[in-house]
């Protein structure tokens, strides 16, 4: 790959550079930082400059070896070829089935466990761009779902015990007992950057126990995972039958709260639910009936509900839409007040007659801009998706709400037909930030607006 510099001097310098690709000065810097061009660029600067392909691509920064080099004892293995060497935990790698899934990074600062036990991670490994991982410990009320979704775990530092008077295990050991495999020792910003530039792809995690590596047949195994596009997970890690939640949210010192008077019944679709959008549910004053992804129309019609929620959950909306749409139709024409998330979120949109597509780089951390285009204020948001609403598929009688201020994408949609409305994010944000709570409130002016009883 030719110099950086080099290629911003045949541009004409940062400010000329920028303006020929369309990005800002600082976008620019950043290139020089990383030493890479996002490939989005490569073909105008191309044209500019008379620059091959060959000049642009980045050499590749990793290790190539089949064989381990001395200390390291696990593998990470990327769907084009790239290899990476470094130090297991957690749990040994079952050489059967090893981890494997989608590779992606995550950019919060906090809530490592919440992340692991995020339902919409399924099928996917974690990078965790922020170096201090496992540093407060594991413990039970920390959890965001009965287990860990996600498929392993990939950080920069060796686990440190840990430093706080919360923690009931370390991250070590809560790995190991939840049969999760991690590795260290990697550099995170150069795989980070990486996965920015060249896009999702498969990956897998390898610690065995006796030390023996097969790369060949494990880069094969990479190959031969379909990937996360027309994968439907929410079957795997909804609820299998319905159940009342009645648990609000955690307060120091206290714990959760379970008191709250309820004004509202709603039936909360679990498509793979973190507990703590419950919390804020029973928190803004809500009885919880939470039924199973697969529960049909009548089945949640039987419970009489104020309101229906449509949770967050993983893989491809446009697989999970086969049987999950077709129920919210039916609820739409019933009139019923709905609010939906992530998931929840792409899934209302294609009932409304909308379409969902893969994006280029998913959004994945606790500190994504989202501009609120009702009211112009921005919004600081905990996101998890690899897959959009197209808000020009959406029909004439729905409108976007929201954008992402990285790239444009669409972050919320409302129905001017029926009483629905959206949003691409995690409104209870846990572990934060808190900015879109709000939405609750929304929610329930919602159902004060729209008494069910009045339209069946």
């Amino acid at each position: 790959m030719m110099n950086i510099d080099t290629i911003i001097t045949r541009l004409g310098g940062i400010e000329q550079a920028a303006r020929i690709t369309g990005v800002s000065t600082e976008a620019i810097r950043k290139w020089r930082q990383a030493k890479a061009i996002p490939s989005r660029h490569w073909s105008v600067i191309i044209q500019e400059t008379g620059l091959s392909l060959s000049d642009l691509q980045p050499d590749n920064p990793v290790e190539s070896s089949l064989t381990p080099p001395n200390g390291a004892d696990a593998v990470l293995l990327l769907e084009d070829g790239t290899i990476l060497w470094g130090l297991g935990f957690g749990a040994y790698t079952n050489k059967e089935k090893p981890a494997i899934g989608e590779i992606c990074f995550s950019t919060g600062m906090t809530g490592y466990q919440e992340t692991l036990t995020d339902p919409s991670f399924a099928g996917q490994l974690i990078t965790f761009t922020f170096p201090h991982i496992g540093n407060v410990g594991t413990n039970p009320d920390d959890n965001e779902a009965a287990q860990i979704a996600a498929r392993g775990l990939i950080v920069k530092q060796n686990i440190t015990e840990p430093a706080n008077w919360r923690s009931t295990a370390s991250l070590c050991e809560w790995l190991k007992e939840n049969h999760i495999t991690g590795i260290c020792a990697i550099d995170t910003r150069t795989l980070t950057l990486h996965i920015r530039d060249h896009g999702p792809q498969n990956a897998l995690l390898f610690w065995p126990e006796d030390g023996l590596f097969d790369i060949p047949a494990l880069q094969e195994q990479v190959k031969a995972w379909p990937g996360l596009q027309g994968m439907d997970l929410a079957k795997e890690v909804t609820c299998t039958e319905a159940f009342s939640w009645n648990e609000g949210v955690w307060h120091w010192p206290e714990g959760a709260h379970s008191d709250i008077p309820s004004s509202h019944h709603v039936v909360a679709i679990d498509y793979g639910a973190k507990r703590n959008i419950f919390r804020n549910l029973v928190e803004a004053g809500c009885r919880l009936t939470v039924v199973p992804a697969t529960a049909s129309a009548e089945e949640i019609l039987s419970y009489n509900p104020d309101g229906v929620f449509l949770s967050n959950g993983p893989a491809d909306p446009a697989a999970t839409a086969q049987y999950a749409v077709p129920v919210l139709q039916k609820l739409l024409e019933k009139r019923i007040p709905i609010f939906g998330i992530c998931l929840g979120h792409q899934l209302l949109s294609l009932a409304l007659g909308g379409k969902t597509y893969k994006l280029e780089q998913g959004h994945r951390g606790a500190n994504q801009p989202v501009k609120n285009m009702m009211n112009h204020k921005v919004e600081i948001t905990s996101q998890n998706h690899g897959f959009a609403v197209d808000p020009k598929s959406l029909p004439a009688d729905a409108h976007a709400t929201h954008i992402n201020l990285f790239d444009g994408s669409n972050e919320g949609v409302a129905s001017d037909k029926y009483p629905a409305f959206s949003v691409q994010y995690h409104p209870e944000a846990s572990p934060g930030p808190t900015d879109s709570r709000y939405l609750f409130q929304r929610f329930i002016e919602l159902m004060n607006s729209h008494p069910v009883s009045k339209n069946n």
